[in-house]
């Protein structure tokens, strides 16, 4: 499969203007990239933008903290399928992690997923925030919850996406859940090492210099 389709051409941030997104889903179609990542308040403008084309869309939720109630949660990803999100990508509630509360980390991912249908769902478990017991025990219970993705970062933390982590995700997941790698992927040579290592989706916001 060519680098462009495995690329969610992301833009989150908090000053992106209606002109920034027409700009990302111009190029998203002229590199035929896979997806485009947006805020749930462009989802509308994202779907006009890219017509009729396949290039999905998906839609950040609990970003960028992952704090806030799981009803909360739920609502805000639904809302943003009404207005034409094909995928979620959710931020796990961290806190709940690090305090041992598995099973309401694991209820949580479930929830959603139930809630969410056939839609895909990419669990952010922000593992610069992480020890690694607790990088694999929140892809332990993504998995159990029937996530689609776990996914590294939001790229809003003390740090983004790494190798290291990346191979222990897929050591975690193997075949279960595909991976996500989001957070300072700014050139191609990175890029292909991450899918040589089994991600099988790359968030960035350099699309297209990956692929130049």
């Amino acid at each position: 499969m060519p680098l462009k389709k495995y690329i969610d051409h992301t833009n989150l941030k908090p000053t992106a203007t209606q002109t920034d997104i027409t700009k990302l889903c111009q190029e998203a179609i002229e590199h035929d990239f896979y997806a485009v990542c947006v805020n749930g308040c462009h989802v509308t403008l994202a779907k006009e933008s890219l017509g009729k084309t396949n290039i999905k869309i998906a839609v950040v939720v609990g970003f960028p903290l992952g704090a806030m109630s799981t009803k909360a949660k739920i609502f805000e990803a639904l809302d943003c399928i009404e207005h034409g999100a094909d995928e979620i990508d959710m931020v796990i509630n961290i806190g709940w992690l690090k305090s041992g509360m598995y099973d309401a980390v694991r209820n949580e991912i479930k929830d959603m997923k139930q809630a969410i249908g056939d839609k895909i769902l990419k669990v952010i478990i922000e593992t610069c925030y992480l020890t690694q017991a607790e990088k694999e025990k929140a892809c332990v219970l993504a998995v159990e919850a029937h996530a689609d993705f776990v996914k590294t970062s939001t790229g809003f933390g003390t740090g983004g996406a790494t190798f290291e982590d990346v191979k222990l995700l897929k050591k975690i997941v193997g075949d279960r859940a595909r991976i996500k790698a989001s957070g300072g992927v700014k050139n191609k040579k990175t890029a292909l090492k991450y899918i040589e290592l089994g991600v099988s989706r790359i968030g960035t916001s350099s699309g297209p210099n990956l692929i130049k």
